[in-house]
């Protein structure tokens, strides 16, 4: 390992905390230093990360030696994962505390600890184009998502004049299904009730072509400017951007035919893609956020028309921000029958109301996805 990187990777985990995630230590490090090839900052970021996927193996040595052992441990496990028991990974890949909160399996625990793959979505009639543009494009092979591509090489996509010019987006596999499952058609009015920075809004516009309307809503303005950002370099613009504080006053009085919320999670999904999450989460995070998704999902209610659609989805596993929030749902508000979708990785299978995607199935994020459609009378 180059010093360069060595140096960087010590000093993003050193900046790193429950308040500062890795990733944006990882960012700002990288943004400050100064004559980095792509190499360093390739190299810098895998010392990062497997640093704290292996961080059960390695958190009681100094920081040198733990970043250089966390790499050998990848190593291993990329070449010969066998060599690793089922004991030892449940035991040091994850903190105790899970075990209480979701069903527990081997195949998730080894999910985490390898790479996870990069997944973009080109725009609607561009996925030839973008193949042949970045060659190292395997298909994700589900018919729903036909232009969604699996990217194995070494390029930084932000880089490429294709993504400048808005013709394909980085999104997890199974953040797209949730797209699919809403199903928004041309001149519908949805709501993105907890939009973020606005990756499944850019695919909800996709799939309306633009036509129609879009409401963006988050609690945070910052993340509602870089939704702009992303909006105007991808060319969606049947959105409007709609403050909204997850409380009972809406932003807008329109009843929608599809409400989306795409609820604030404790992330336990996304723990292969961010290990350092796994060491700052715990369960009082889990039970504070449950309540939270309960709250904005009966708010965003009151906003589906009748007949309409609405589709929750959280990046979580964990039985109270799952199941039990939409048990809790369904009991306080009859009048949304349950509305169950096909899984898109099992063709012909029955559909569910509650989906389960899991990372060791699908080489995406854990995702769970719920819909409901309101009662006409």
């Amino acid at each position: 390992m180059q010093t360069k990187t060595f140096s960087l990777a010590r000093a993003a985990i050193a900046r790193a905390s429950r308040e500062l995630p890795a990733d944006t230590a990882l960012r700002e490090t990288l943004r400050g230093a100064k004559g980095l090839t792509p190499e360093d900052s390739r190299g810098t970021s895998e010392a990062v990360f497997a640093y704290y996927r292996w961080h059960g193996w390695v958190h009681d040595l100094d920081p040198e030696a733990a970043i250089l052992r966390a790499l050998e441990l990848a190593e291993k496990f990329r070449i010969a994962p066998q060599t690793f028991s089922d004991a030892e990974l449940s035991e040091r890949a994850i903190p105790d505390w899970v075990t209480q909160e979701m069903d527990v399996t081997t195949a998730w625990v080894r999910s985490l600890q390898s790479v996870p793959r990069l997944w973009l979505r080109a725009r609607k009639g561009r996925g030839s184009s973008i193949r042949e543009a970045l060659w190292d494009c395997e298909p994700a092979g589900i018919e729903a998502l036909s232009e969604t591509y699996c990217y194995t090489g070494s390029r930084d996509l932000f880089r490429i004049p294709e993504f400048q010019a808005g013709d394909f987006e980085l999104q997890d596999l199974n953040s797209q299904i949730v797209g699919h499952i809403c199903g928004a058609a041309p001149g519908e009015k949805w709501w993105d009730a907890c939009a973020g920075e606005g990756g499944k809004l850019l695919h909800l516009s996709d799939l309306m072509q633009n036509k129609g309307l879009i409401i963006a809503s988050d609690r945070a303005a910052w993340r509602l400017r870089r939704l702009k950002q992303r909006a105007a370099r991808a060319g969606a613009f049947n959105y409007r951007i709609a403050a909204w504080d997850g409380g009972k006053k809406l932003p807008v009085k329109t009843l929608f035919d599809g409400v989306l919320v795409d609820a604030p999670c404790s992330g336990i999904g996304t723990w292969q893609r961010n290990p350092h999450a796994r060491w700052t989460t715990t369960a009082s995070d889990v039970a504070e956020l449950a309540g939270i998704q309960r709250k904005i999902l009966s708010h965003a209610a009151a906003a589906v028309k009748p007949g309409g659609r609405l589709v929750y989805s959280v990046c979580t596993l964990a039985r109270a921000e799952t199941v039990e929030t939409c048990d809790d749902f369904r009991e306080r508000y009859p009048n949304f029958e349950p509305l169950p979708v096909q899984n898109p990785f099992q063709s012909g299978s029955t559909p569910v109301s509650k989906l389960w995607l899991l990372p060791q199935e699908s080489g995406g994020n854990g995702m769970f996805i719920a819909a409901w459609k309101k009662a006409t009378a």
